[in-house]
């Protein structure tokens, strides 16, 4: 008994490594990308160290890594797949040692120009938003980590009032909370409402199956707040940001209110991408593909509001997707159009965001995913 208490203490005492592996999704078809690069990134110094190709693989654009952290899925954002209309999603193992990907095998998306891929917290069942396919697949994940054909194709119908970017119905997202699944589709102003079987990996439909937004709004990405009283989503057509009631068994309720990530006197054109809460939830941050900026928002965690405290160019130009890393000390910013990664410092009182200094060149990087 007395050995291991002093393994325990020896184990809790043992300092916590700073070196974090960071995997880079890519376009391959506009870029020198060939697949999933990957980095090690130092959370003392926020320095990135480039590991190489990890493994060649079209257009890995979103990337999801499996909670027990053996294997790493991929969506293939391409219109076709195997001389058939559609996208693909391929499995991966990887290897703790080297951090390499070995492939496993690849399934038809079901849908064209799949642009999301979420695993769920059991690691049996993997989830996909097909964008221009205007629907939401999910796939079995077997045990040896290998992808199962498509479970269930859950099809979305529709438009909205912008004739341009709503003619269809186009899913972007699937966001996994409790016993909801949300699937974000920006052609028809909807967030969709599933429950998944994670043993058989169907979704079926809830209900209510839907929550709307305002018309014209476009959803593309959501983050629900930790205490679940709120949900924001991300309009990529507005750039602006929806704070919507959330009740975990109902989900989204009605709009509070909508906030701008832009400042007042942009008159450009821009598209909004990505949106994430920090760990205390006092700070929301969106990117802007135009202003080319991430916006820095404080939240009223009582009642959920939002306000625009900072635009912080992102160093680059077109930022796809951010993350923060594991330590919470760092953003790092992929700017798909000027090819880098940009790291910002973030200011732990405050949330604000400063540039390091660190920049990495990169083709056409549009998801980062840490390995934890």
């Amino acid at each position: 008994m007395a050995m291991q208490s002093l393994i325990l203490l020896t184990l809790a005492m043992a300092p916590v490594l700073s070196a974090q592996i960071m995997y880079v999704g890519a376009y391959t078809n506009v870029s020198n990308s060939k697949g999933i690069n990957a980095y090690r990134f130092d959370s003392a110094t926020g320095k990135l160290t480039p590991l190489g190709l990890m493994t060649e693989t079209s257009s890995p654009s979103f990337l999801a890594i499996a909670p027990n952290g053996r294997f790493l899925y991929a969506v293939n954002e391409t219109d076709t797949f195997s001389g058939q209309p559609g996208g693909a999603v391929s499995a991966f193992r990887i290897d703790r040692a080297t951090y390499k990907l070995t492939f496993l095998n690849q399934v038809a998306s079901k849908g064209a120009a799949p642009c999301h891929i979420v695993i769920d917290p059991s690691g049996k069942a993997a989830l996909v938003a097909n964008y221009n396919g205007g629907n939401f697949s999910s796939f079995p994940i077997l045990a040896s980590g290998k992808l199962g054909e498509a479970a269930s194709v859950m099809q979305d119908t529709g438009t909205g009032p912008n004739h341009d970017r709503q003619e269809k119905a186009h899913a972007h997202e699937m966001l996994i909370a409790d016993d909801l699944v949300l699937g974000a589709d920006l052609g028809i102003d909807h967030l969709q409402l599933f429950h998944l079987d994670a043993a058989t990996a169907k979704l079926s439909a809830a209900s209510p199956a839907f929550a709307a937004v305002d018309p014209g709004f476009g959803p593309r990405h959501m983050v629900i707040s930790d205490d679940k009283k709120f949900i924001y989503v991300l309009s990529e057509m507005n750039a602006k940001v929806a704070v919507m009631d959330y009740d975990p068994i109902k989900g989204p309720g009605k709009v509070l209110a909508t906030v701008s990530a832009l400042p007042a006197d942009f008159k450009g054109s821009n598209t909004a991408a990505e949106i994430m809460l920090d760990a205390s939830g006092k700070t929301l941050y969106t990117s802007n593909r135009g202003h080319d900026s991430i916006a820095v928002f404080s939240v009223d965690s009582k009642t959920g509001a939002l306000k625009l405290k900072a635009n912080v160019k992102s160093g680059g130009k077109t930022p796809r997707y951010f993350t923060l890393d594991p330590s919470g000390k760092f953003l790092l910013v992929a700017n798909q159009d000027s090819n880098n990664i940009v790291v910002f410092k973030v200011d732990a009182t405050t949330g604000g965001l400063t540039p390091t200094g660190e920049v990495v060149q990169t083709g056409a990087p549009v998801d980062l995913a840490f390995l934890r």
